[in-house]
């Protein structure tokens, strides 16, 4: 399937979609099935959100074009370095893991919101369960290879916008 014939809005329109979706599957396994997120899942899922308003008002815009590509890339990329980050703490071994936090709604009332935002993205010792897997991968793993596919999908727009007016 040629997938340069999608317009860049649409393309744009359908990474939202994916977010959408994501942030969807979030909420089923945190009501649904009630695994209750840690920092880092939470940071996730803020990424996830960040990324798909940049895609959703890019398929609105439909201008600054290039602009929006790089932005939703950055955007997916830095959940994608959270993302990293949640992998590895799931790989160390028992003793070098970092001791749990109080909850969350504890430290936003409680912290500085510096120390709120640094424990956000560095993750704590909760992070690091794995809470089942598929193909192998945890959680966090697949939502890492999501942000990269998503940077991918935005700087793709770029190649399908020069390709679209190569053929005007």
């Amino acid at each position: 399937m040629n997938f340069a014939i999608f317009s860049p809005r649409l393309w744009f329109f359908l990474g939202f979609l994916g977010c959408c979706s994501m942030l969807a599957f979030g909420a089923y396994l945190q009501f649904v099935l009630e695994l209750e997120p840690c920092p880092l899942c939470i940071s996730q899922r803020l990424a996830i959100m960040a990324t798909g308003i940049v895609f959703l008002l890019a398929a609105i815009h439909n201008q600054a074009h290039k602009a929006y590509a790089i932005a939703g890339a950055v955007s997916a990329l830095i959940g994608a370095s959270v993302s990293a980050r949640h992998v590895w703490l799931q790989h160390l071994p028992p003793e070098e893991v970092p001791e749990c936090s109080p909850g969350l709604e504890y430290v936003f009332q409680n912290f500085p919101l510096a120390d709120t935002i640094k424990l956000m993205l560095s993750g704590t010792g909760e992070c690091a369960e794995v809470e089942g897997a598929f193909l192998g991968l945890a959680l966090p793993a697949w939502t890492l290879i999501a942000f990269l596919l998503l940077a991918a999908f935005s700087l793709a727009t770029i190649w399908i916008k020069k390709w679209h007016e190569s053929r005007v």
